[in-house]
């Protein structure tokens, strides 16, 4: 049995305050109560730590949360029976110094031994939801401890009936939002649940698909989004479908990136200013926030404000209310706020650069954008959409992408993703003459020594065999490996295709093997 810690009133604040913070991460609920467990195992050394919450269809406790594995599955507790049903049925909490003296222990979940029973204590006390008009007690919390004296025991319990307090409040406030966002999807909000993705979203891997999903539960609510992901993911995409699948579609969607500005005129743009305010504010002005009035404001690199502009930002979510620099007149404003950064919040959080209370304000519905290398099933799928895109807006007669040209696109690391693969695709629709988009239309990074495993100054005689090799592989995939049909399109003879295909080493087999059969193709999306 481990020694059992100092029980301080610094042990219990400390404690304390991990469970705050381990609750205000907003994460899912049962994620939030397994933190917290943990913490209060790890942190006050208790034995075991677990919950039992009432299920209300047949009105017994259940076994919910255990920091430490149930022997037995679906375990029940009736209210009034053993220690836990007695907490429950009272509403008040029961110590017990040792285990094996109460003859109501029931030991159901966990089977403890004959001498952990004799070696244990327990303490159970009730959750119970403050905020209806009458008190209800929807579950127990409950912890194994050591043999401590009476006196430890009962600050333990004191303690415990804290904890027990702060998860009933979190619990009753995450019921009363989803009651007030059911309330508000019923006046007719649904509807934008239905919204089509943006014009230029392609979600072809699983990752972007869950994040279309995630975009789509947040868009119909009143949360703040949290777009988090490198530059050039398409976080500001992703803000225009969040507004356009919102309530406030037919309202303003106001969007400013934090980093253009520097941060003596970030607050002016923010918030307004009054004639006179400072040297050059030759007439009042309105800010963003009020522009964006019952619309969105979205934030892109929020992590780059200044705590000055954090403070009135949060007092502008959380109150409702701005000045204007120069004013000491409020103005009320109702914003949806969709806030993005490449940044990690959490170290500006240790270093100082960022303000805690703005971090939890905004992180209620984070959604993490992957970058391009990440999901490499999109490359391909972006690629032809931006080709398409292009070749209408240069009227060019583009078709396709060129295999060789492929497999350069989907090796390389695309450092500036999304936004990096659009630039590349005009670049290279703009020089092409023909119907195919072929290598040497790729701009040279994609054809360094990295992305394409060749080296980056070639001979005149390797620039050939290249291009022949290229347009060799193109002919066959088109042709579905036919080396007699490639002739005819080359118009060359069958000899020539023979001997360019063992010279270069070609799979002809692979080709045939991959003609699309008729009707939908296979990895077509649903």
């Amino acid at each position: 049995m481990p020694h059992y810690q100092d029980t301080s009133n610094l042990s219990y604040l400390l404690t304390l305050k991990k469970v705050q913070q381990e609750l205000v991460r907003r994460a899912p609920l049962e994620e939030c109560l397994n933190g917290l467990l943990r913490i209060l195992a790890e942190d006050m050394e208790y034995v075991r730590a677990f919950m039992v919450i009432l299920d209300p269809k047949t009105e017994n406790l259940k076994l919910s949360l255990t920091y430490s594995p149930a022997q037995a599955e679906d375990v029940t507790y009736s209210p009034g029976r053993g220690v836990i049903g007695r907490v429950f049925d009272s509403g008040k909490s029961i110590s017990i110094p040792r285990m094996s003296d109460d003859p109501e222990f029931l030991n159901k979940a966990f089977g403890r031994s004959e001498e952990e029973l004799r070696k244990l204590g327990f303490i159970c006390v009730p959750v119970v939801n403050r905020r209806k008009e009458e008190d209800e007690v929807i579950g127990a919390l409950s912890v194994d401890v050591p043999l401590i004296p009476a006196e430890d025991l009962r600050a333990h319990m004191q303690f415990l009936e804290v904890v027990a307090d702060i998860i009933a409040g979190y619990v009753a406030q995450l019921q009363e939002e989803m009651a007030a966002q059911t309330h508000h999807l019923a006046q007719g909000l649904m509807v934008n649940m239905d919204a089509p993705p943006p014009k230029n979203f392609v979600a072809a891997s699983k990752a972007m698909r869950l994040v279309l999903r995630q975009t789509k539960q947040v868009a119909p609510s009143r949360a703040t989004a949290l777009l988090r992901g490198e530059s050039g993911t398409g976080k500001e995409l992703l803000a225009e479908y969040i507004h356009s699948a919102s309530p406030r579609a037919d309202k303003p969607l106001i969007k400013l990136n934090c980093a253009a500005l520097p941060s003596e005129l970030i607050e002016s743009e923010l918030f307004g200013h009054q004639k006179g305010a400072f040297t050059g504010a030759f007439q009042t002005k309105r800010g963003l926030f009020e522009v964006a009035d019952q619309g969105t404001l979205f934030l892109d690199e929020i992590g780059e404000l200044s705590l000055d502009a954090q403070a009135k930002v949060l007092r502008a979510i959380q109150e409702k209310e701005i000045q204007r620099v120069g004013s000491e007149q409020p103005i009320t404003v109702d914003v949806r706020l969709i806030c993005a950064t490449h940044q990690p919040l959490e170290e500006l959080l240790e270093q100082g650069r960022f303000r805690e209370d703005l971090y939890y304000r905004i992180n209620v519905f984070p959604i993490f954008i992957p970058t391009l290398k990440e999901r490499r099933e999109d490359i391909l799928p972006l690629a032809e959409h931006f080709l398409d895109e292009f070749s209408k807006e240069y009227s060019k007669e583009v078709k396709r992408i060129s295999t060789p040209a492929i497999e350069l696109l989907t090796m390389y690391h695309w450092p500036g993703n999304v936004r990096e693969l659009r630039n590349c695709m005009e670049r290279s629709v703009l020089l092409c003459e023909e119907a195919v988009i072929r290598t040497y239309h790729l701009p040279p990074t994609l054809q360094s020594a990295e992305s394409s495993a060749t080296g980056t100054n070639l001979s005149f005689g390797e620039a050939v065999a290249k291009f022949e090799q290229e347009l060799l592989v193109d002919s066959l995939k088109k042709t579905s490996g036919n080396m007699l049909q490639s002739a005819r399109d080359l118009r060359v003879s069958y000899r020539i295709v023979n001997y360019k295909v063992k010279k270069y080493g070609i799979d002809v087999k692979r080709f045939s093997q991959s003609k699309p059969k008729k009707g939908r193709r296979k990895n077509s999306p649903e």
